[in-house]
């Protein structure tokens, strides 16, 4: 009943996305495309890692035959495409294949599995079907930022990034001087994020089709109900980010008639007192908070039970990430600040929510949500006070990451402290006592 009701409520939101898609920007919604897909070229997206994902319910033998089948699927697709000369996007060749292959295991469950074998494999499908329709889903929440917010509120956080020292345009210089090899692995690593994120899955999620069962926790979780949640703060502080408010956007000059001014990355703005400015219709208001840091310090976090490599991996996947973010001027300095409270709290709420809510737990979501509630709201009506004085908010606004990192940190090592609970065997029933027998008579 709890999967039943999860995905009526998935089936709704996504109905409401696609409702909202057509209404504001009279394109395709989240359903739309992706049923497109099962034909027409797939846009860029995580098809193969949620193929991936699903395949942790099966054994090996049937890995193989679903790698198999979309690879072969994948194929044919190509050579009727370039048989008919068919005008494909660069990087849409790939990807239905993974797509029939995950439908075809969920007509398989339903047609020839049941019980328990059944449920698990519709699991794993449903898992990775959200995270493709999760990319879906994001991209229409941006086309609806862009409709719905024609100001954006860039000055105030601008302004309130002097108390950090504009680390978005020291960042930029840095970046732009390390190279095109740098820039190149950096840009990789920015786009690549899902990539990351199905690879310390996969790990967690290694012995699903052992134990018959998903683990309590794992970054799936996490990473969907970031993407799940944060886009709703776009709505309420719209930010397009410094190289489009401060510089030419990502496509040219062409964007500096929507910009403030020609700044980024060489000149810092001047601190004033900030005002809303338009923007245009198009560039999706997705800075506040940073859900690529957000993302990014979840997959940092789950790669901590890992093996040393997966451990440095997400160690190096969390600073390129920042790297990114700042350097090509994506976000300013206190989005990224922002984030990682706001990961930090869903993914403390996650885990108190599978202990019951206990009061450690409650007490560690309460004060995660109060200060990324603080931080928003200090950016929004303080950004002045913060740039005058950047020596005393400066260190109160890392004081107050740190402070979230550290209670963070106090109450899971407690929770990973606690044993497991022990399932004792089942204990067999107790006989009837047996009357005893009179002794036998003596043989004199």
């Amino acid at each position: 009943m709890l999967w039943a009701a999860a995905g009526a409520v998935a089936l709704g939101f996504l109905i409401a996305l696609e409702i909202a898609a057509r209404h504001y920007g009279g394109v395709p919604g989240p359903i739309t495309n992706q049923v497109r897909e099962v034909a027409l070229p797939p846009k860029p997206g995580p098809l193969y890692g949620g193929l991936a994902l699903m395949m942790v319910v099966l054994t090996w033998r049937q890995r193989f035959i679903a790698a198999g089948v979309a690879i072969g699927v994948d194929a044919v697709f190509v050579l009727v495409r370039w048989a008919v000369d068919a005008d494909v996007p660069e990087g849409q060749f790939f990807g239905n294949g993974a797509l029939w292959a995950m439908l075809g295991c969920a007509v398989f469950a339903l047609t020839r599995r049941t019980g328990r074998e059944r449920v698990l494999l519709l699991k794993g499908v449903g898992l990775g079907l959200l995270l493709v329709a999760g990319r879906k889903t994001g991209d229409t929440w941006l086309l609806i930022t862009a409709k719905t917010r024609p100001t954006v509120l860039d000055p105030y956080v601008a302004v309130a990034d002097h108390a950090l020292g504009n680390p978005s345009w020291v960042a930029g210089r840095l970046l732009d001087a390390s190279g095109p090899v740098v820039r190149h692995v950096t840009d990789l690593v920015y786009a690549q994020l899902a990539v990351a994120a199905v690879v310390v899955a996969l790990y967690q999620l290694r012995n699903v089709a052992a134990d018959g069962r998903f683990p309590r926790h794992h970054l799936v979780r996490t990473f969907l109900l970031i993407g799940l949640v944060g886009p709703a703060f776009y709505m309420l502080f719209p930010v397009v980010g410094p190289i489009f408010a401060y510089g030419p956007g990502t496509s040219g000059t062409g964007g500096l008639q929507w910009a403030v001014a020609d700044l980024w990355p060489h000149t810092p703005p001047q601190i004033a007192a900030p005002h809303p400015v338009p923007y245009d219709g198009i560039t999706p208001r997705n800075c506040m908070p940073s859900l690529h840091t957000a993302w990014a310090t979840a997959i940092f976090i789950h790669s901590r039970k890992g093996p040393r490599l997966l451990r440095y991996a997400g160690t190096f996947w969390l600073v390129a990430t920042l790297s990114a973010t700042l350097g090509f001027g994506y976000h300013y300095g206190v989005d990224l600040i922002a984030g990682v409270v706001f990961s930090l709290t869903v993914e403390a709420g996650l885990r108190t929510f599978d202990r019951g809510w206990d009061r450690s737990g409650v007490r560690l979501v309460a004060y995660g949500t109060a200060v990324f509630t603080a931080l928003l709201v200090s950016y929004r009506y303080l950004p002045v006070e913060m740039a005058e004085h950047p020596w005393a908010s400066g260190p109160l606004v890392v004081l107050a990451l740190v402070s979230v990192i550290h209670l963070y940190l106090r109450t899971t090592r407690v929770w990973d402290a606690e044993p497991e609970p022990v399932r004792l065997p089942r204990q067999a029933e107790p006989q009837p006592e047996s009357r005893p027998q009179p002794p036998a008579p003596e043989l004199v």
